[in-house]
């Protein structure tokens, strides 16, 4: 099974995403590094050189790209709102959106070089989080609570799941 990770930036994607695939023993990917790695460049360097729109699209192909994976995949914090992209991740596994209030999120990613975070202000960002939280519950499977320790949100994540630690 593929299990797809969303959130908004900072929400623990990549961090509970690995601790997972191991207690699940499968493969992790970020689908952040995996489509810089496609691109050969950074993804503040594809916001510069081709915009926003250009970088979306790459996630789409990526979420196509990886659908087929049996495994653990953080998607960017944008992946998830094109609804061709949800449709196809729903199609092939879960997608399963993780919980966490916006100034969690938002301590935790105040100091990045992520494109969106350094032009926008705490009150952008907050109002961002949350046009997309009701898009992210509208496109995931199931919602964890992931406002937890990573190993309680990993142990809650595997008994909705129903997966035996392997």
């Amino acid at each position: 099974m593929t299990i797809f990770l969303c959130g908004f930036m900072g929400c623990g994607k990549s961090t509970i995403g690995v601790k997972l695939a191991q207690k699940l023993n499968c493969n992790f990917i970020d689908m952040d590094s995996y489509i810089e790695q496609q691109a050969s460049m950074t993804i503040p360097e594809i916001f510069e050189k081709f915009g926003e729109n250009y970088f979306r699209d790459l996630e789409t192909k990526a979420v196509q790209d990886l659908a087929t994976h049996e495994g653990v995949i953080a998607c960017g914090g944008g992946a998830m709102l094109r609804e061709v992209n949800a449709n196809i991740a729903r199609k092939t596994g879960e997608v399963i959106l993780l919980d966490v209030p916006f100034r969690t999120c938002y301590f935790r990613i105040a100091d990045s070089d992520r494109p969106i975070v350094k032009k926008s202000t705490r009150q952008q960002l907050q109002k961002l989080y949350e046009e997309r939280y009701v898009i992210y519950k509208k496109h995931c499977t199931k919602i964890i609570d992931a406002s937890h320790s990573v190993n309680v949100t990993v142990q809650n994540m595997i008994n909705v799941l129903d997966f035996e630690e392997k």
